[in-house]
């Protein structure tokens, strides 16, 4: 266990933000999720800003590499794209 006053708070904090981090993780997971699974093109094209603006908060705050929320954006937009109607 850490003995200094600021090393005890560094854990403190360090444990706060990783929950914050897993909470708009799998946010974002589960939008991705959602966007990936519907058919209609108008919602899919209303959801897509929306969710790549999730990807684009993540890679700031270093939560993803940013080529990882770029692949993800990449292939979310092919996806709505490729929808018919």
């Amino acid at each position: 266990m850490a003995n200094h006053k600021s090393a005890i708070k560094r854990i403190r904090a360090n444990n706060a933000k990783r929950l914050q981090n897993r909470y708009y993780a799998k946010t974002t997971r589960n939008a991705v999720k959602k966007l990936r699974n519907t058919d209609n093109k108008k919602d899919a094209a209303a959801l897509l800003p929306k969710v790549v603006a999730m990807l684009d908060k993540l890679a700031k705050k270093n939560v993803i590499h940013k080529n990882k929320a770029s692949n993800l954006k990449s292939k979310l937009a092919k996806k709505v794209n490729a929808i018919s109607k």
